[in-house]
């Protein structure tokens, strides 16, 4: 198989998830990713890691292997870590000194869009029966006993009629006191009010709905991101 010994005649499309050896046969894992000047490799099945290596290390690749110059002290200091990552971001942390490098560094910023969306309330109309105390005057009729006592005039009665007369088979036709007690039931009548309750249709209600715009203001804050370094041997630092 060709050997490959400049690393500009590399075929890479080819290197990615192939086998990475370093100085003095280190096993440096597989490679994962290929950048315009950067190689990522991945090493370990449990515990992975990733390093960030500059293509420039790179020496030849048979088509399995790549080989590249980085020795186990130099392979700690390409350990991928969690800063945020932006673009390119891996190639220039790995670059050497060699070559000028710049990079892309995103500045978020968040802009503000009020939308509407249309959500539902709910409006309950209750109808709920109220008591109320209503007094109403009405005539009532009813019949009522009285009794008139009239003297009897015994002795005019007695003139005129003879006294066989006034004889019966007893020898009077004169009714005798009753020994018992008597009781004459005398029907009377009377009216009695009857409360009869109607219901009707005392108004009517009705209910619209229509839409009504008003003008809101929504005051919200925004987050801008800013760049500033800090020239450590200076002491200083600069707002971009």
């Amino acid at each position: 198989m060709h050997v490959s010994n400049n690393k500009d005649n590399i075929d890479w499309k080819n290197v990615v998830k192939k086998e990475v050896i370093g100085t003095d046969g280190l096993d440096l894992g597989e490679v994962v990713e290929i950048g315009d000047n950067f190689i990522v490799i991945q090493k370990g099945l449990l515990n992975k890691k990733r390093f960030v290596i500059p293509i420039s290390t790179a020496e030849s690749f048979d088509g399995d292997i790549l080989r590249v110059k980085v020795n186990q002290n130099e392979l700690s200091g390409y350990e991928e870590t969690s800063e945020p990552k932006f673009k390119d971001y891996s190639t220039f942390k790995s670059s050497d000194m060699s070559t000028e490098m710049e990079t892309k560094i995103p500045v978020i910023g968040e802009n503000l869009v009020v939308s509407k969306k249309v959500v539902e309330d709910t409006v309950d109309i209750i109808k709920e029966p109220i008591k109320e105390t209503r007094t109403v005057e009405i005539d009532l009729t009813y019949e009522k006993v009285t009794i008139e006592r009239i003297p009897y005039n015994n002795e005019q009665k007695g003139m005129k009629e003879s006294p066989d007369q006034n004889k019966g088979e007893g020898g009077s036709d004169i009714e005798k006191p009753v020994s018992s007690r008597t009781q004459i039931s005398i029907p009377l009548k009377r009216e009695v009010p009857v409360i009869i309750k109607n219901p009707y249709i005392r108004e009517e209600v009705i209910v619209r709905k229509k839409p009504v715009k008003e003008t809101k203001i929504i005051t919200t804050d925004v987050t801008n991101e800013e760049v500033t370094f800090e020239d450590k041997d200076h002491n200083r630092s600069m707002t971009q």
